[in-house]
């Protein structure tokens, strides 16, 4: 593995180990601050492997502007979906269809495939079974379609679209 690719990798992990932690601790104290960025340091030259393939060429333009854009998307279909939960609960019928439903995905990236199953788990009235090569097993409150096709479309493409840029 030649250096300099080890050297992104690294100051890659750092970079994410390190915001991560200023989001944790919601401070700029120099204390924390100096703190975090240690930790970051030593964490990361023994586990940079674990964090990134590729390093520093993650961080383009085009891959962080689509990540801010989709943060903010993801979190108005989260709110949707809690509405939608709320309503099936308040219902007096209960309005629910239970049932597990083989979506396909697109991505390529086992980090987008991670990407995917984690937003549409931590979406209500949905939960990630299991993933196999292309195929997502899912878990879904009201199945308004049983085909793939159709599953996938309301499931995944919400999400993947964005999720293909940023995991490319």
């Amino acid at each position: 593995m030649p250096r300099e690719n080890t050297v992104s990798k690294i100051v890659f992990t750092v970079l994410i180990l390190f915001g991560f932690w200023l989001l944790l601790v919601s401070t700029l104290n120099i204390q924390e601050v100096i703190f975090g960025f240690a930790i970051a340091v030593l964490i990361s030259l023994g586990s940079y492997h674990l964090f990134t393939e590729h390093g520093l060429s993650h961080l383009n333009p085009k891959r962080i502007l689509v990540l801010i854009i989709f943060i903010p998307y993801y979190i108005v279909l989260v709110i949707y979906a809690n509405l939608d939960m709320a309503y099936r609960v308040l219902s007096p019928s209960l309005p629910i269809k239970p049932g597990i439903v083989e979506v396909k995905t697109e991505l390529k990236t086992d980090s987008g495939k991670l990407a995917l199953a984690n937003s549409i788990t931590l979406t209500p009235g949905t939960i990630t079974m299991d993933i196999i090569d292309d195929r997502i097993f899912v878990h879904w409150i009201y199945v308004r379609d049983e085909s793939i096709e159709g599953s996938t479309k309301v499931i995944v493409k919400p999400f993947e679209k964005l999720l293909k840029v940023i995991f490319s």
